[in-house]
């Protein structure tokens, strides 16, 4: 079997999440969040995650270097074997460098990269519509999927909130780094003939089968 490794680019509220789950069902893939494994590692106490610790709790990004030796140890795994999704890295062009060198002492390379494309007021949207139940998490949007009654949960009749990731001035900050730190690997995954896109703004389910067929195709490619 061809291993199948990918990359999954998009900006926050793409619908990355969901399409990760799914691709992780489909191909039998290794779904690598570099936050997720950051915790792990933390949680573990392995000596990486006691590195990595260190740079936290004084307040400091985890350098580079920690998270590309989780990642090498994470791809070794007997899940990843197959192949991996790796999603929340890289977030700039020097870690793409540094995560195609980690690959290559392993032997392996990137078959795709997928970017989730969807417009920056879509975006908007999509988060700062959403509400969340205090007591048991229910979300909601005011727009796409409302509650019977104005801010009060269905399920419970707790009440329903805005979090603060989800106010307008917070995602635009958060889209104004994606676009200068993170934007910039399209264009360097594009020149590597790696990129494929996908309409963001279509239903999840369409999305799903457009990434489904691509990533099939790819690995038929590979195979031949």
């Amino acid at each position: 079997m061809v291993e199948t490794n990918l990359i999954l680019l998009g900006p926050p509220g793409a619908g990355k999440g969901t399409q990760a789950e799914r691709l992780q069902a489909d191909f039998a893939l290794a779904h690598i969040s570099t936050g997720d494994m950051l915790r792990a590692q933390v949680a573990q106490g392995t000596e990486l995650g006691r590195e990595a610790q260190k740079y936290m709790n004084a307040g400091e990004l985890v350098p580079d270097e920690v998270i590309l030796g989780m990642i090498g140890q994470r791809i070794g795994e007997q899940d990843a074997r197959e192949g991996f999704l790796l999603d929340g890295f890289p977030r700039n062009t020097s870690q793409a460098d540094a995560l195609a060198a980690t690959l290559a002492d392993s032997g392996r390379r990137l078959t795709g990269v997928l970017l989730i494309d969807v417009p920056d007021e879509v975006l908007v949207r999509r988060l700062a519509g959403r509400r969340v139940c205090v007591k048991s998490g229910h979300v909601y949007h005011v727009e796409f999927d409302p509650p019977k009654r104005e801010d009060v949960c269905d399920q419970d009749g707790s009440r329903l909130i805005q979090r603060d990731d989800d106010r307008e001035e917070t995602i635009r900050r958060r889209l104004e780094v994606y676009a200068r730190q993170t934007a910039p690997l399209i264009d360097y995954y594009e020149g590597a003939g790696l990129l494929r896109r996908f309409d963001g703004q279509r239903n999840p389910n369409e999305v799903h089968d457009h990434i489904r067929a691509t990533v099939a195709t790819l690995r038929l490619e590979d195979e031949l």
